[in-house]
């Protein structure tokens, strides 16, 4: 059976991320789980996280799950939600906060400086609400999913990749950023597909079933 833990650190919107993957692959067995065991055991690993990110690491090393998430990070399909995409990598200006690693690239924040929109209103950061999202990146986890669908963000930081071809999609907001990340066996969003009707669904659909 496939076995898809949601990782429990205290951070995240665990219950409507393991709702949408029970609706879109019912016979997986999907869990929430803090539990090391768990994850060594999953078969794919899905890591979400909200708030302020120096809390969601703070709580990721005291859980001691953060060594767990690296592990599975190492070799099996890893997803990152919201935050859960910021921690992957390698620094984040929101307090000065060490990540995972495990993209080089930074996390910063918003910035607008008086810009306005074409309606003539200011960007509010956070960031709140649909936007479309361009694929980037050529990836299984698109597949089914029309370029510049539109998914639901919120968030007032933004990955910056070191690496070009680590970014999956790109969305509008003042200048195009970095809105969903891939490499080898993980993809990260910084939507919230569980909250992205059928667009998300399907995202996690195609997670449920890739075999990187």
């Amino acid at each position: 059976m496939n076995k898809i833990v949601v990782v429990d650190y205290g951070m995240g919107n665990l219950r409507s991320v393991a709702q949408a993957l029970r609706q879109v692959a019912p016979e997986a067995d999907v869990r929430i789980s803090g539990e090391v065991g768990d994850i060594r055991s999953a078969d794919r690993i899905v890591l979400p996280g909200q708030g302020a990110i120096p809390d969601c690491m703070r709580s990721l090393q005291e859980s001691g799950l953060k060594e767990a998430v690296l592990e599975a990070a190492a070799n099996k399909p890893l997803f990152g939600v919201c935050v859960g995409e910021q921690l992957m990598f390698d620094w984040s200006e929101e307090g000065d906060t060490p990540g995972l690693g495990l993209f080089p690239g930074k996390v910063i924040k918003f910035r607008f400086d008086g810009q306005v929109q074409e309606d003539g209103s200011r960007f509010k950061v956070p960031q709140m609400g649909w936007n479309r999202v361009h694929q980037s990146l050529s990836h299984p986890l698109w597949n089914g999913i029309a370029d510049d669908s539109y998914f639901y963000f919120v968030h007032s930081y933004y990955a910056v990749p070191a690496e070009r071809a680590h970014i999956a999609g790109e969305t509008p907001y003042g200048a195009p950023f970095c809105s969903a990340i891939a490499r080898d066996n993980i993809f990260a969003t910084q939507f919230h597909p569980e909250k992205s009707a059928s667009a998300g669904l399907q995202l996690y659909k195609n997670f449920v079933h890739w075999k990187p």
